[in-house]
């Protein structure tokens, strides 16, 4: 009969300890790690769960199910979930798929710099649904998941107009410089910048609205801001040129896509499930001004659940009366990677790539390639961030659909941000990369 004395099994004589390890206890949040659980009895049905606090103070988590070998033991390397919050062989699946206790929250770092997000790992026996516990663990294990490495810099940026927080890696440099944006979640946002930094990239997470004494709400786009932006970040004695990268989401990947086309100090551009047009704000530039295509908000969708799809909201640029607001993407003098989730559920992500890439074949250029995810969403991220199906969008004080399955978004997740260094290396030049 099982001993179920906590972090003990078998006889008083030859007490084993059941253990959990993950190594590394310290790494960067978008490095994997390898669980591991000893001391179980042969084929013992436990609970591994992870659990986390952020800043915010709301509490996420994740569990699974598994049956230990005939050692006692349980390697997630290897072994396959049964069930919990996924299933299947997910060495990374308890944090790939941690879930807020707070309807519509979503795991973002804040404060990047100071502190890691602590991870709790608990083993508990047989079936566990309840998440903060009264029970005792088998064993348990903290992690730490960090933002930047040792060395790396934060430098706040009031340049002229340009608004954002500067990440430069440790050493001499130079560095290959890196432009971060994201999207209509507005304000500053830096967990992608302070990860790329931590790679190598000097990088300079942009805002454009609703931070300091920019635009409180998104609006009209200024080009010459971002061109800004691109020339305090040349300057820079340790940012190498001529030419710089962008890493850029959903509005952000819009504007991105504009800053390739019409800006020569560009010369790698990453945009994520962005469009192949200038929607709802005019884009103005010298003397150009685009038009945009007007979003329909009359045909977004709420559910039962008040989650807002605004997937309808956006006409098909290729009808003709659109021409004018669609961006001449082949005037861009550097290269391109479009990363679209094939269940998108707030843009029509994979049809404005696929009319980008028309156009290049059409017109004989070659400087765009598409990765392309079945069944992943909205919001690809580094590793580091699990799986959001949806989330409270302040910009509309309503939870936005973003879409998505679970175990293909954080597969997407994992390939596409290794894609994305490889494509920057490549068109950037090579970095001097540190590790935790």
């Amino acid at each position: 009969m099982r001993n179920r004395l906590s972090g003990f099994k078998g006889s008083f004589p030859g007490l084993i300890m059941v253990n959990i390890s993950a190594t590394p206890k310290s790494s960067l949040a978008d490095e994997p790690l390898k669980i591991r659980v000893t001391g179980l009895e042969p084929s013992q049905l436990v609970t591994i769960q992870a659990s986390l606090t952020d800043e915010k103070g709301v509490l996420f988590h994740a569990r699974a199910f598994y049956w230990s070998d005939k050692k006692g033991q349980v390697d997630l390397m290897r072994d396959a979930a049964r069930g919990g919050d996924y299933s299947g062989v997910q060495p990374m699946g308890l944090f790939m798929f941690l879930k807020p206790e707070k309807p519509f929250s979503r795991l973002k770092k804040q404060d990047v710099m100071n502190s890691p997000y602590e991870v709790r790992l608990d083993v508990f026996d047989s079936f566990h649904l309840v998440c903060p516990s009264q029970e005792q663990p088998l064993a348990s294990q903290n992690v730490e998941r960090w933002y930047t490495t040792p060395g790396v810099q934060r430098i706040p940026v009031r340049h002229g107009r340009v608004r954002g927080a500067l990440f430069l890696p440790a050493g001499n440099g130079p560095f290959p410089g890196v432009i971060d944006i994201f999207g209509g979640i507005g304000g500053l946002v830096e967990f992608r910048a302070s990860l790329l930094a931590s790679r190598g990239f000097a990088t300079l997470a942009l805002a454009y609205f609703a931070y300091e004494d920019l635009p409180s709400v998104l609006g009209p786009m200024d080009l010459e801001y971002f061109e800004e932006a691109a020339e305090f970040l040349l300057k820079h004695p340790k940012v190498r040129g001529p030419r710089l990268g962008i890493v850029a989401i959903c509005k952000g990947a819009e504007i991105a896509l504009a800053m390739a086309t019409y800006l020569p100090q560009i010369g790698a551009t990453v945009c994520i499930n962005g469009t192949n047009a200038i929607h709802g704000y005019p884009l103005s530039y010298r003397d150009l001004c685009i038009q945009p295509i007007p979003y329909k908000s009359e045909c977004m969708l709420i559910t039962n659940h008040g989650i807002v799809n605004f997937s309808n909201m956006f006409e098909d640029p290729r009808a003709k009366l659109h021409q004018e607001s669609v961006l001449p993407v082949e005037k861009a003098q550097g290269k391109i990677l479009l990363i679209v989730g094939e269940s998108d559920g707030n843009y029509n992500s994979k049809a404005f790539a696929t009319e980008i890439m028309e156009r290049m074949k059409k017109l004989g250029k070659t400087h765009c390639a598409l990765l392309s995810y079945p069944n992943a969403g909205h919001l690809i991220e580094p590793p580091g961030s699990p799986f959001c199906y949806h989330s409270w969008l302040p910009s509309v004080s309503r939870p936005v659909l973003w879409g998505g399955e679970a175990q293909a978004h954080a597969a997407a997740q994992v390939h596409s941000w290794r894609e994305i260094q490889k494509f920057l290396h490549l068109h950037l030049g090579p970095t001097q990369s540190s590790n935790l």
